[in-house]
């Protein structure tokens, strides 16, 4: 007898980690092509002769659509396979990278291709989030949700040095070419080995119908669509949650654009010593993830425990310690600026997972692809204005050590405004209670 659909979504998942491990990759990758341009931005300016000023409006150029990609494509998830729009977009973004290889490419080149590589990144985060959440149930997320970002870290990771030394050896424009050709063979990869999975929303498909909600005239239950999208996104912890991941993104963007040349330029550092710092603190990204996802997941197997904060408050907290950090890493010697970069800098990144993992458990499972797609998009224009802003405030003084001084101050500043609010309102469970979101989506 041939299994009926609802037969086969009910089985067991194997390859969940399998499909996890891929689109870790995926996300490395997708952060190499975001890390290639502030690592040879020292290189990019000396050539093209660049102001600060400039070399930031070309970083910013990448957001330029991302915020709008990010929505646009995340509600096309209801009509379109994620297996589908990940690999289109990791064609998208390969291709965005490989004219800056042309010898006489300049800086309208680079702006044009930073505008198209962010229109196809920008939807990548929350359809492979959409995507992997088709496997793991809602109580299982927070491990893969940490695992997924542990990738964007990996990715700057390895290619700090190892662009880095390309840029050494063959120029800065095959630092481009480099990351073009790691997107297309993960393109092959998926190409081959994805397929959706068993909790997955299918196609098309109308909202799931909950009992005593709406009955028709022969008194039986009808589909509910459940809360409307405009309450989701309204309510406080989405709002907090959406607020604290524009800080994030603002963080990360800042670090991705102006740490190398921050420690090359004003603090005189090498090439070599700025890349390895750099890999340093995205390892340092990566470890705090884990940690936390590990930690998330076993208080869940404990089902929590009596007196424990708040859901969303840890991270909030966590924020609040990354503020204090950047204000050290920009205040202290050099040997402490390290030591920041390795670690309390990166204790902002587990709001990424929460955030996700947030609007997951309000969102029903209907809504999720496009509630995440929207949050993202909204909270990465932290990722648009912080190399602009910043750029502006280095070349506003005379000394861009004093500069760079009074940026990193303005960071710390908003992940602490950002860490305040979440430790105050950022309660999933609560909201999703009172918009009536069930605590685990049937498959």
């Amino acid at each position: 007898m041939v299994a009926s659909k609802e037969t086969v979504r009910d089985a067991h998942a194997p390859g969940a980690w399998p499909t996890a491990r891929l689109l870790v990759l995926f996300m490395a990758v997708n952060f190499a092509d975001k890390a290639v341009l502030g690592l040879a931005g020292p290189e990019i300016m000396n050539e093209l002769g660049l102001t600060r000023r400039q070399f930031g409006s070309a970083q910013a150029a990448f957001f330029a659509l991302f915020s709008l990609s990010a929505i646009g494509v995340s509600l096309l998830t209801r009509r379109i396979r994620s297996t589908v729009l990940l690999l289109a977009m990791a064609l998208a973004w390969s291709a965005a990278q490989l004219p800056m290889l042309w010898p006489t490419a300049g800086l309208g080149v680079l702006i044009a291709t930073r505008v198209l590589l962010g229109a196809a990144e920008g939807p990548a985060a929350p359809v492979a989030a959409h995507h992997l959440y088709g496997w793991f149930a809602q109580r299982d997320r927070t491990l893969p949700t940490a695992v997924l970002l542990i990738g964007a870290a990996a990715g700057v990771a390895l290619a700090a040095p190892a662009l880095t030394w390309v840029i050494g050896a063959w120029g800065w424009r095959w630092a481009f070419g480099t990351v073009g050709v790691a997107g297309l063979a993960w393109a092959a990869v998926w190409a081959l080995r994805a397929h959706e999975g068993p909790l997955a929303p299918l196609l098309g498909a109308p909202a799931p119908p909950r009992a005593g909600r709406d009955v028709d005239a022969a008194g039986t239950a009808t589909a509910d669509p459940g809360p409307p999208l405009g309450r989701i996104l309204a309510s406080p912890s989405v709002l907090a949650a959406g607020f604290a991941c524009f800080a994030v993104y603002w963080q990360i963007s800042a670090q991705l654009t102006w740490v190398p040349d921050y420690l090359h330029t004003a603090l005189g550092w090498s090439a070599g010593a700025t890349g390895l710092a750099v890999a340093a603190g995205s390892l340092a990204n990566a470890a705090v993830l884990l940690t936390h996802g590990l930690l998330a997941r076993r208080a869940t197997a404990r089902g929590g425990r009596p007196g424990a904060l708040p859901a969303g408050s840890g991270a909030g907290l966590l924020m609040l310690g990354a503020a204090a950090a950047v204000a050290v890493f920009v205040t202290g010697p050099p040997w402490l600026k390290l030591l920041m970069m390795c670690g309390p800098m990166a204790l902002c990144a587990p709001m990424m997972t929460v955030g996700q993992t947030t609007c997951a458990r309000i969102a029903p499972a209907h809504r999720r692809g496009a509630v995440l797609g929207i949050v993202v998009g909204l909270s990465s224009v932290g990722g648009v204005l912080s190399p602009v802003v910043l750029g502006r405030v280095v070349d506003g003084v005379p000394e861009a050590a004093t500069g760079y001084g009074r940026a990193w101050l303005l960071t710390a500043a908003l992940l602490a405004l950002a860490g305040a609010l979440a430790t105050l309102f950022l309660r999933p469970e609560r909201d999703a209670h009172r918009l009536g979101v069930p605590g685990e989506e049937t498959p």
